[in-house]
């Protein structure tokens, strides 16, 4: 098992009837690395499968159970739903209790038994990839977690690919979201259509992904942020990066001067961001940590915004073109937004980069009336501004589309990965 694992990351689980050591496949795909050998074409014959995938974020765990149905030969299948699910906290909570964390993967897979037929178990694979929160551990203490989950998947009725268990490198999360949201959309089924850049904000990464749209863009950015790869009968060229430690929980940290501390027992650490009456603890990534408020000095978005700005000024890539840009933002961008009442949770909506400004103004300077529920929501949101605004160099002007499903499918990278390897299997529209 290995630690770092960058192909397809959701197998899809077909009537195939093929071997491993007589099955092989060409490689001309944009990831770099070794398909799954147990992947074999499918089997024509096939109508209906299934594909199982857990994403092990840094706050859950979620698992996609996706049935997809072929009417014809040849033809893309056409996905026809998808059950998702997911339990908090996440792997990386588990750190020191590795066969704990791995029940809690245990109790989605039980879901995954309900929805598929018994008669399909044997023939669909079931993956597992983990992505920031288990980057931030000790390479030594995350394999741990991943050998347990590993066991797990080895006792359950499914299929378990070589490599079924691993590491996801970040900047495959952007780009599989961005190809999930544009492919929902209708804007990856002819060529020529206008795109829309992805934002991701999970716990302790962020990923940014748009199509450049001028030359100048592409000679001024870095070239490990460019990644070409063809899709449906077209050739992309992407900007994409991912941050890591610049996810809402990680910057909270951040922000509040802890990352060096290692948790500095007995230290509370103090921010102008949260309520004076504040004295709390918090976990992440298996470190407990004691906050609070400034009990003598300033508070208010002033103070607040001072703080997260050292956080991402100068710290990240500012494409100029983003900032003529409109891009869907999912994760935490969308949960804030929701929880401020900015957008209805079940519906979404469209917000400028101004209206998080305005929303962290209105928070932080109200903080005794705000934070008694989510004592942080004042630091939140003056970080996803800063992050916006100072961070990627987005306009007060630039659209966000907000969303937490399109077309009733959970954005995300998982259903990019699920059409790139429809893709890899020769099927095409």
């Amino acid at each position: 098992m290995r630690a770092h694992w960058s192909p397809v990351l959701v197998i899809l689980g077909a009537t195939w009837a093929c071997s491993r050591s007589v099955c092989h496949r060409e490689q001309s795909t944009w990831f770099q690395g070794v398909f799954l050998s147990s992947m074999c074409p499918i089997n024509v014959s096939a109508s209906t499968y299934y594909g199982i995938m857990f994403d092990a974020g840094s706050t859950g765990t979620r698992i996609h159970v996706y049935t997809f149905v072929q009417k014809n030969p040849g033809q893309l299948p056409i996905l026809e739903g998808e059950i998702f699910e997911s339990v908090k906290p996440g792997l990386s909570a588990f750190v020191d209790e590795p066969k704990q964390g791995a029940e809690t993967v245990q109790g989605l897979l039980d879901l995954a038994k309900d929805a598929i037929p018994q008669s399909h178990w044997k023939r669909t694979p079931v993956v597992l990839k983990a992505t920031a929160g288990l980057r931030l551990l000790p390479e030594q203490k995350a394999q741990a977690l991943l050998f347990e989950v590993e066991e797990i998947f080895k006792k359950s009725p499914f299929l378990v690919p070589d490599d079924s268990v691993g590491i996801m490198d970040g900047s495959y999360e952007g780009i599989l979201a961005w190809v999930t949201v544009n492919f929902l959309t209708g804007q990856l089924r002819g060529r020529g259509q206008e795109t829309m850049g992805t934002l991701d904000l999970g716990g302790a990464s962020t990923q940014i992904t748009f199509l450049p749209q001028f030359q100048k863009t592409l000679e001024q950015t870095p070239r490990d942020y460019l990644t070409s790869f063809e899709m449906f009968n077209s050739t992309y060229k992407l900007y994409t990066h991912s941050y890591l430690g610049f996810g809402l929980k990680a910057a909270r940290l951040a922000t509040l001067g802890a990352l060096e501390m290692e948790g500095a027992d007995g230290h509370t650490f103090r921010s102008a961001c949260l309520p004076r009456w504040l004295e709390a603890e918090w976990v992440f990534g298996g470190v407990k940590y004691k906050y609070g408020g400034n009990q003598e000095g300033d508070v208010g978005f002033e103070h607040c915004y001072a703080e997260v700005l050292r956080v991402v000024q100068g710290k990240l890539h500012q494409p100029e073109e983003v900032r003529r840009s409109s891009f869907y933002a999912f994760s935490y961008y969308y949960d804030r937004a929701v929880d401020t009442g900015m957008i209805d949770y079940e519906k979404g909506g469209v917000l400028k980069v101004e209206d998080f400004e305005r929303k962290a103004k209105e928070v932080c300077d109200n903080l005794e009336a705000f934070s008694s529920e989510s004592p942080f929501l004042c630091m939140d949101l003056s970080y996803i501004t800063a992050l916006l605004k100072d961070g990627f160099g987005f306009a007060d002007s630039t659209v966000l589309q907000l969303t937490k499903k399109v077309n009733n499918i959970e954005t995300g990278w998982a259903l990019g990965a699920t059409f790139h390897l429809l893709q890899s299997l020769g099927i095409s529209y």
